[in-house]
């Protein structure tokens, strides 16, 4: 009976968290999608992955606002205290629900660590190939389409059912340096495909070709031959190849972080870390020899320096030019300095995000239960279901977990803090909410009770001497 009651909601808060996040990140992305004339079977394609994505952050959620209410529910409808009275524990009556909760927990971590690499790997290779994309073909009226490789055009009026235009005018740019000097311009003009798609023809009628040419020898003060001719009626095709969808070989994205399975992560930040640490000592070395009192082959350089004259015998202007030499040095290795550094915080950077990731997928699975311990003992004292008080419960708690969740990854990223515990601080600050949530649950603790706190406030303040009417704690 529990987990059927229990099942119910949470089916229902998972598609409306996950309906939610996947509007979200259409609203982000709804500039690179518009007006670029993508089948709808790319669009679905794509808010598919993108919405599969969210999958393992949105369970957290919705296992503690399902927990609320199922809870939350057999409170309200006076079902815990038959179970009580019957012998039955918080805990015991908890149990099917912690079971189940377990289960959610494992397949999320299965889906974050074997489904979610592929998923990515589709949504981002493909979202790259939509962002490169080049608008479709939208001629408006008195704007200028430049979205076809080699053409600038314009249409003084345009009838989207028959396709007639007016007032055509086209540059022709596809000799390379030609800028402006093709120019085209008909009064009358039809656009259709062809019936391969790859091709527009676009039949011009009545009208007028310049071509500025390059200038000849012999012609002085810069004068350049110009052709001018008329026409009734020309067609021009042109290739539609670079206005369709190019799709990227998904190889090129195989190795980003969040392409990868655990086991693969952890090779993964060992090969940076190790190349890391090679690179840096290669820096070094070389910073080492740019300095010859740091130089290994110092004898080397004692010998020349017995060769060289002393100090004292050298001119004025030789002085001048080692001062010179020596500050040009010193500028140098400060640069070399400053590029070591840049470089030794980008290969941190990186090997963080692949940390990141390898404790997330374990993270996200453990917060499932951590929120479970929040959201039955919490339904079970406050005795509410449906959507109302649960929901602003739960929201407040993920809120603050996915506020910490989200600084300590930045801080982990900037360095200041390392994987573990930084990506695990959120869950454990939520863990103790949840274990003095469930013993208070499992107390009878009178958390919600105005009178609780009221008899509190009159003890406290008869410690201090102050004196109340009795009368109004009755």
């Amino acid at each position: 009976m529990l987990i059927g009651a229990f099942w119910g909601p949470l089916s229902i808060t998972f598609v409306i968290v996950l309906f939610l996040f996947s509007m979200q990140w259409l609203w982000k992305w709804v500039d690179e999608l518009m007006g670029k004339g993508l089948p709808w079977t790319v669009l679905t394609e794509l808010i598919v992955y993108a919405t599969c994505g969210f999958v393992p952050v949105v369970m957290p959620l919705a296992v503690l606002l399902a927990s609320i209410m199922t809870m939350g529910g057999l409170g309200e409808h006076s079902e815990l205290t038959p179970m009580k009275s019957a012998g039955l524990g918080l805990p015991r009556i908890m149990l099917p629900l912690f079971l189940m909760t377990l289960g959610i927990a494992g397949l999320s971590f299965l889906f974050s660590n074997n489904l979610l690499p592929v998923i990515n790997l589709k949504s981002q290779s493909l979202l790259y190939d939509v962002t490169r994309k080049k608008p479709a073909l939208t001629l408006k009226p008195g704007v200028f389409f430049n979205g076809i490789e080699g053409f600038s055009m314009r249409v003084g009026a345009r009838d989207e059912e028959s396709g007639e235009l007016e007032d055509v005018l086209i540059y022709d740019h596809r000799e390379a340096f030609q800028a402006n000097r093709t120019v085209l311009r008909a009064k009358r003009g039809r656009m259709q495909r062809s019936t391969d798609g790859q091709y527009m023809l676009l039949t011009l009628e009545d009208g007028v070709l310049y071509d500025e040419r390059d200038q000849q020898p012999g012609l002085e003060g810069g004068v350049q031959p110009m052709l001018q001719g008329r026409f009734v009626r020309d067609e021009i095709r042109i290739d539609l190849s670079g206005l369709r969808l190019k799709r990227t070989e998904e190889d090129l994205f195989k190795d980003h972080y969040k392409m990868l399975t655990l086991g693969q992560l952890g090779r993964t930040e060992d090969s940076l870390s190790l190349r890391h640490a090679e690179r840096m000592e290669q820096q070094v070395t070389n910073l080492r020899n740019g300095l010859s009192v740091l130089r290994a082959d110092r004898r080397t350089e004692a010998a020349l320096a017995k060769a060289a004259p002393h100090p004292a015998a050298l001119a004025a202007a030789a002085h001048h030019d080692l001062y010179e030499a020596a500050r040009n040095l010193v500028r140098n290795n400060i640069d070399h300095l400053g590029r070591i550094a840049e470089e030794d915080r980008e290969r941190r950077r990186t090997i963080a995000k692949f940390r990141i990731e390898w404790h997330r997928k374990l993270q996200l699975a453990f917060a499932c239960v951590v929120f479970f311990f929040i959201g039955a003992p919490l339904g079970a004292i406050i005795r509410k279901g449906g959507m109302g008080l649960p929901a602003v419960a739960a929201i407040l708690f993920f809120l603050v977990y996915h506020i910490i969740s989200f600084s300590t990854e930045k801080l982990v990223v900037a360095g200041e803090l390392q994987a573990w515990p930084g990506m695990w601080i959120s869950t454990l600050s939520l863990l103790p909410i949840g274990v003095w949530l469930t013993w208070s649950a499992a107390t009878d603790s009178p958390l919600f009770e105005r009178d609780a706190y009221y008899r509190g406030w009159y003890r406290l303040r008869r410690r201090f001497g102050r004196h109340a009417d009795p009368a109004a704690v009755q």
